[in-house]
């Protein structure tokens, strides 16, 4: 029960500000070519501009660490299944694989994925769209330079010069 109450109490402090030196290493839920989509199947989703992308900040990997700890075996075959499917409908749809597609194709193709009346390729769409906000939000990169994070209670000023806010009255006292 303690050990249980100890981690429920430090997974927030974890996912929040986390860096990708942070997430520890385990056996990864994706083989190698199935982690390189998902990472570009979360740069599409957050692509970069003037700040670093949803690939860059290493959200693919917070996503499998999220998914193979925290979540049910349903929802880990729901990822593979899904980048499965990701994959397939690029070979069908434009005759490459999704990495090599442009940025336009790419996202007319998730799009596609997100829109689709299979609740598969929906929900493996909902929930990497999710994660993928989630994971860049909570990023070290955006809380510390975009969202300028202060932890609970945030700051402290214990010893602040008290001035007057009405310096006639002291005036008209002196007189």
């Amino acid at each position: 029960m303690a050990v249980a109450v100890g981690g429920l109490v430090s997974l927030p402090g974890w996912a929040s500000g986390w860096n990708r030196a942070g997430i520890p290493s385990g056996p990864s839920l994706l083989a190698p070519n199935a982690d390189a989509l998902l990472a570009e199947v979360v740069e599409v989703i957050i692509p970069a501009t003037d700040t670093p992308g949803a690939k860059a900040l290493g959200v693919h990997t917070f996503i499998q660490k999220i998914v193979t700890d925290c979540l049910e075996p349903s929802a880990q075959e729901n990822l593979t299944k899904g980048l499965t499917a990701v994959e397939a409908l690029a070979q069908k749809t434009f005759s490459k694989s999704f990495a090599s597609l442009d940025a336009t194709q790419k996202t007319e193709l998730l799009k596609t994925v997100s829109q689709s009346t299979e609740p598969d390729q929906k929900g493996f769409f909902s929930m990497v769209k999710g994660m993928t906000i989630q994971g860049y939000m909570t990023s070290e990169y955006v809380m510390n330079n975009i969202i300028h994070y202060e932890f609970v209670p945030g700051r402290y000023h214990g010893c602040v010069p008290v001035v007057a806010k009405n310096s006639t009255s002291k005036n008209q006292q002196n007189k």
